[in-house]
C-alpha cells in the first residue's frame, strides 16, 4: 500500500495535497514566546518558520467517493507553493467528475479554495457531480460582517453553493454516509467539524485544523492567530488529544507533515504526533 494511502476496514483514504504554506512564528503563534520553541526546533523549517501541508483527503467506499477540503485554490502566480490539488488528484487517477461529496471541515480560505470557478459572474462547481457539505454554524458565521476578514473568499467559494442548489448543511453529530460521522470540534471556527470514519470495526478521525503543528499534541494550550475562539480551541484540543491517545485511533490531520497520517502517542511523559 503506498504511504499516502491507508485503509480503515473496507474504506480507502488517500492523502492529496494542495501544496504548502509557511509563516513566521511571531506571526502565526504571536502569544507564544520564541524561547518556548527551543525544545521543538525540529518541528520548524530551517529558517524557524512554521510550515503546513495543505492536505485534502479522498475517502473511497464501494459506493461513494468523498473529498474532504479543497485547499487554497488556483495559483495566482506560477511560483506559488500551493494550488496543486487538481494535479494531485490527476496523479492518483481521480477526476473531478468522480467526486460524489465535498465535505468542508470549516469555511476558512485554505479549505474551500477549489470549490468553484467563476467567469463573468457565473459560478461553476469544480466537482460537477458533488453535493457540498458545511456545518450550519460555519455557514452562518461566514456571512457575519463582524468576522468578514476571517472568511475572505467565502463570497466566491462558499456562498454561491446555496444558489446553485448543491449545498448541504451539517448540524451537530450526524451520520452523513454509512461510514462517515461528523464530530463537532469547535474553536478554530465556531462550526469546525472533524470526521469519524468507521468500517468493519476499525476507525480513523479526520482532524481538520485541531492541530497546526505537531508541537500542539503536547502543548495543547498553544493557540494560533487563526483560532477564532482560543478558549474553546484549548478545550477541544485537550479533549481530542486525550481521547486519541487513549484509544490509539488512526488520525488524518490536514496540516501535519505530508501525508498527514499518524497517531497520538506518549513517550516518557510527553505526548507526540507520530507519523505513519
Amino acid at each position: 500500500m503506498p504511504e499516502n494511502k491507508v485503509t480503515v476496514g473496507d474504506i480507502e483514504i488517500t492523502s492529496l495535497s494542495d501544496g504548502l504554506l509557511a509563516f513566521d512564528l511571531c506571526n502565526f503563534f504571536p502569544d507564544i514566546p520564541e524561547g518556548n520553541w527551543e525544545p521543538y526546533h525540529d518541528l520548524l523549517t530551517p529558517t524557524h518558520q512554521v510550515q503546513f501541508n495543505l492536505a485534502c483527503f479522498l475517502i473511497k467506499s464501494s459506493d461513494k467517493t468523498v473529498l474532504v477540503d479543497t485547499g487554497l485554490g488556483p495559483k495566482p502566480t506560477p511560483d506559488t507553493p500551493w494550488g496543486e490539488l487538481l494535479k494531485s488528484m490527476d496523479a492518483h487517477g481521480v477526476k473531478p467528475s468522480e467526486i460524489d461529496m465535498v465535505i468542508m471541515t470549516h469555511a476558512h480560505r485554505d479549505h474551500v479554495g477549489w470549490n468553484l470557478s467563476s467567469s463573468n459572474g457565473t459560478f461553476t462547481p469544480t466537482f460537477p457531480n458533488a453535493k457540498y457539505w458545511l456545518s450550519k454554524t460555519d455557514w452562518e458565521i461566514c456571512h457575519s460582517a463582524e468576522v468578514t476578514e476571517r472568511f475572505p473568499n467565502a463570497p466566491d467559494c462558499v456562498w454561491p453553493l446555496e444558489e446553485l442548489g448543491i449545498l448541504e448543511l451539517m448540524d451537530g453529530e450526524q451520520s452523513i454516509t454509512d461510514h462517515i460521522t461528523t464530530v463537532p470540534s469547535p474553536g478554530h471556527t465556531p462550526g469546525h467539524t472533524s470526521l469519524r470514519i468507521s468500517s468493519n470495526g476499525e476507525e480513523a478521525l479526520i482532524l481538520g485544523d485541531v492541530l497546526h503543528n505537531p508541537v500542539q499534541a503536547h502543548e495543547t494550550d498553544w493557540v494560533s492567530r487563526a483560532d477564532m475562539d482560543p478558549a474553546q480551541t484549548r478545550i477541544t484540543r485537550r479533549t481530542l488529544m486525550d481521547q486519541l491517545e487513549r484509544e490509539g485511533t488512526l488520525v488524518a490531520a490536514v496540516q501535519m507533515p505530508e501525508p498527514g497520517f499518524g497517531n497520538i502517542v506518549r513517550v516518557k511523559g510527553r505526548r507526540y504526533w507520530q507519523s505513519i
